[in-house]
C-alpha cells in the first residue's frame, strides 16, 4: 500500500479547478476564489482509505508549462476537470489535455485520469453522453464524476474516487475492450486459489473459504452468505461450483463480478495480502523479510517450517507413495514464477529406485537451501504462501539463526541440526563418489548420472547418539591455489585419497598442512577406493603416520563399488566429529590390533558376557541361594567382574574422551 496521494487538478482556466478544492476544505463555496489554491495535505485519519493525501491546484495564469510538466510527473491520479456548460472545456479533454499527459509520463507506469465535470447546477441535462466514448477511447480514464463546487455536489466522492483509482486502480486488473480481467491478473489470482487449496483437490471447501476470508478481511463469512456466494456463481457459470466447493473457474469469475460492480478494492485486498504490489508482481519486502545473521551464525528451519512443508508435502503427494513424481513436483512448484530444483537436486539429496525426490529428500532439499542460501529460503516460501497459510508475519518467523559457534566451542555443546563437512582430494580421488554414497548410491549407480546433471552438495540425515541430524557434504574444486573462504568454513574436514594412486595422499597432506593443521576444525583421512589393492604412497611418511603425528584419527577405508547401498557409518563418525569438534576420537578403526578395537572385542567378548549375565543375576533379579551367598568363590568372580568393568570402563573414558 502506497504511504501517500499526491491528486493533481488540471483542465481550462475558469472551470473551477480552485474551488473545488476551497469546496472541500471549508464545506462551503467560496466568495472570492484566488488564481491558485496552495497544496493541501489530507491526514491519514479523515481519508477513507487512511492515507494521506496531497491535492495540487495548476494555474496557466501563475504556473509555467514546465512546471506543469514537474507537476504531472510527480502525480499519482490526475483530475482533468471541465465545465458541463462550456463545450469547448470537453474538447480541450482530448485535444490538449490527455495528449500532454501522454507525453510528460512514462508510458512503463500509467497515470490514471479521472474526468470531472463541474458546474452540474448550471445545467439540467448530463454531459455523460459526451463524455463515455471518450472514456472508452483512453483505457487510462478510470471513471467520471459530474459535481458542483457551489452547491457542494459530489465534492467528497470526487476525491474518494481520485483516491481509490490510486489505491486500486482499475487499469491492471481489467480490459474494458474485452470485458474480463488482464493475464496477469489471473496468473496472479490463480496462484492465490492453488496456495489456498489447502488440500489440492482443485476446490475451495467451505473451510477452505472461511480461512481465505479470515486470512484477507479478518472476519468469517457467514453459512447463509457463504450459500449465497455460491448461488450466484451456480446462476452464471456452469462449473463454478463443483461438489458445493468453488472451482478456479468459479474464484476468477467472483472476481471479475468485483470489478465490474466498482469493487475491485475488494480484489486488491486479497492481491495485496499474498504480497501483490501495484504491478501485479509479489513485493519484495513480502518475499524477501529482513532477517539479521550475525557472523559465525547459520541458519536452519525450525519446527513450524518443517511442518508446513511437510503438509505441502502431502498436499502433492497424490498416490501416497512418500516420494514426489516429476509430475507431482512440478504440480507443487506451479505456484513459482519459475522451476526451482534443477536434475542435478535428484543427486544432491535422497532418492527412491525410480530417481524421484523422497520425503526425506525433499526435507534435506530444503534444509540446504537455508543453510546455504536462506534468502533464496524465504523466496521460495514466500511463492507457497508460508506467512498465510502459516499465519505468521513473515516467512522469517520460519528460519533459526543458530548461536556463534564460538559459544558452541566453550559450552561443549551445540544446538544445531546442520553440520557442514567439505570435502577435499585430488581429481580421481573419489570425491564424487564419496558423496553420492551418502545417498545411498553404489558406484555402478552412480555412473548412469550424467555429468551436466551432477552435484557438488550431498545431504542427507544421520543419528548421533538418537538425535537427527543433518550432514552436508561439500564437494570442493581441486584448485590448491584458490581455496576461498567458503571452500574453508565448515565443521568437520573430509581429506580423501586413492588407495590405489600413489601420489593421491600428497594433495590432502598439503591441504592440511597448509590450511587446517593449526586449525580447531576436526579433520578425517578417508583412504578410498579399499576395495583395489592398496599401492604405497609416494610420501614422507604412511597416511596412518602422517594422522598420528597429526593427533587425527587414522584413516578410515572406504569404497562405493558395492552390490548394495554403500555403509553409512562413516556419514555418522563424521557427524558425531562435527557435534563434538572438543572431544578428540583417537581411534574409528577396524584394525584389531589397535586398543581401542581390542577394547572393543575382549568387551564383546564370551567371558565377559558370563560374567555380566552373572552379575546381572546376582543384582538385579537377586535369584541368588543361601549357598552362593555363603560361598568364596562366588565373591571372589563378583568382586573380579566388578573391577573388570571399572578398569574398563575408566580405559574406555581415556580412549575415546580425552581432549585434542
Amino acid at each position: 500500500m502506497r504511504k501517500d496521494v499526491r491528486i493533481l487538478l488540471v483542465g481550462e482556466p475558469k472551470v473551477g479547478k480552485t474551488s473545488l478544492i476551497m469546496s472541500l476544505v471549508s464545506e462551503e463555496f467560496p466568495q472570492v476564489v484566488p488564481y491558485r489554491a496552495e497544496e493541501i495535505t489530507i491526514p491519514a485519519d479523515v481519508t477513507p482509505e487512511r492515507v494521506p493525501t496531497h491535492i495540487v491546484d495548476y494555474s496557466e495564469a501563475e504556473q509555467t508549462d514546465e512546471q506543469l510538466f514537474q507537476e504531472i510527473a510527480k502525480a499519482n491520479v490526475i483530475c482533468i476537470v471541465y465545465s458541463v456548460n462550456n463545450k469547448k472545456s470537453i474538447e480541450k479533454v482530448t485535444s490538449h489535455w490527455i495528449p500532454l499527459i501522454t507525453e510528460n509520463t512514462d508510458k512503463d507506469s500509467r497515470v490514471p485520469l479521472i474526468l470531472v465535470g463541474n458546474k452540474s447546477d448550471l445545467v439540467e441535462h448530463s454531459s455523460m453522453e459526451t463524455i463515455l466514448p471518450i472514456m472508452n477511447q483512453y483505457s487510462e480514464i478510470e471513471t467520471c464524476v459530474e459535481c458542483s463546487a457551489k452547491n457542494l455536489k459530489n465534492i467528497s466522492e470526487l476525491f474518494y474516487y481520485a483516491q481509490k483509482a490510486v489505491l486500486h486502480p482499475t487499469g491492471p486488473l481489467y480490459c474494458p475492450e474485452k470485458k474480463d480481467m488482464k493475464p496477469l491478473c489471473v496468473k496472479a489470482l490463480t496462484r492465490i486459489f492453488k496456495v489456498s487449496d489447502l488440500d489440492n483437490d482443485g476446490i475451495l471447501n467451505d473451510n477452505e473459504l472461511n480461512f481465505f476470508q479470515r486470512t484477507c478481511f479478518n472476519t468469517p463469512l457467514e453459512s447463509q452468505a457463504l450459500e449465497d456466494v455460491k448461488n450466484v456463481v451456480r446462476r452464471n457459470l456452469s462449473d463454478g461450483v463443483s461438489d458445493n466447493g468453488l472451482t478456479l473457474k468459479g474464484f476468477l469469475f467472483l472476481h471479475t463480478l468485483f470489478i465490474q460492480r466498482g469493487r475491485h478494492e475488494t480484489t486488491w485486498t486479497v492481491l495485496r495480502r499474498f504480497g501483490y504490489d501495484d504491478d501485479l508482481e509479489l513485493n519484495q519486502d513480502y518475499l524477501f523479510p529482513p532477517l539479521k545473521i550475525p557472523p559465525d551464525c547459520t541458519t536452519e528451519l525450525n519446527h513450524n517450517a518443517y511442518l508446513f512443508l511437510q503438509s505441502v508435502f502431502d498436499k502433492h503427494d497424490k498416490d501416497r507413495d512418500c516420494a514426489l513424481s516429476p509430475e507431482e513436483l512440478k504440480d507443487l512448484f506451479d505456484v513459482f514464477p519459475y522451476m526451482p530444483w534443477g536434475p542435478d537436486v535428484n543427486n544432491t539429496v535422497c532418492t527412491n529406485d525410480q530417481g524421484w525426490i523422497t520425503y526425506q529428500g525433499y526435507l534435506s532439499q530444503w534444509t540446504l537451501t537455508t543453510y546455504l542460501d536462506v534468502q533464496r529460503c524465504l523466496e521460495y516460501l514466500g511463492y507457497l504462501g508460508y506467512s498465510i497459510i502459516a499465519e505468521q508475519e513473515s516467512q522469517a518467523a520460519g528460519i533459526t539463526v543458530t548461536r556463534d559457534k564460538k559459544i558452541d566451542l566453550q559450552k561443549k555443546q551445540t544446538q544445531r541440526s546442520v553440520f557442514r563437512c567439505n570435502v577435499f582430494g585430488d581429481v580421481g580421488s573419489g570425491k564424487s563418489g564419496f558423496l553420492q554414497a551418502f545417498l545411498g548410491t553404489n558406484l555402478m549407480r552412480q555412473n548412469m548420472i550424467r555429468e551436466e546433471h551432477r552435484s557438488y552438495y550431498a545431504i542427507s540425515t544421520t543419528y548421533v547418539y538418537g538425535q537427527e541430524k543433518y550432514l552436508l557434504l561439500h564437494e570442493v574444486f581441486p584448485d590448491f591455489d584458490y581455496l576461498s573462504d567458503a571452500d574453508l568454513a565448515c565443521d568437520i574436514v573430509c581429506l580423501v585419497y586413492d588407495v590405489s594412486n600413489p601420489y593421491s595422499f600428497e594433495y590432502c597432506a598439503k591441504v592440511f598442512k597448509q590450511y587446517f593443521m593449526d586449525s580447531k576444525i576436526p579433520c578425517m583421512m578417508i583412504a578410498t577406493k579399499s576395495d583395489l589393492p592398496e599401492i604405497k604412497q609416494l610420501y614422507g611418511c604412511s597416511p596412518l603416520e602422517f594422522c598420528r603425528r597429526h593427533k587425527m584419527p587414522p584413516p578410515q577405508s572406504f569404497t562405493c563399488n558395492t552390490a548394495d547401498a554403500p555403509s553409512r557409518d562413516i556419514y555418522t563418525k563424521l557427524t558425531t566429529m562435527a557435534m563434538y569438534p572438543h572431544a578428540r576420537l583417537r581411534c574409528m578403526c577396524t584394525c584389531n590390533r589397535c586398543t581401542f578395537c581390542l577394547c572393543q572385542n575382549f568387551l564383546n567378548s564370551e567371558l565377559l558376557q558370563t560374567v555380566r549375565a552373572k552379575l546381572y543375576t546376582v543384582v538385579l533379579r537377586r535369584h541368588v541361594s543361601q549357598a552362593d551367598l555363603k560361598s568364596s568363590t562366588f565373591w571372589l568372580k563378583a568382586s573380579v567382574g566388578a573391577t573388570v568393568f571399572v578398569v574398563l570402563g575408566f580405559a574406555m573414558y581415556r580412549v575415546l574422551l580425552k581432549p585434542r
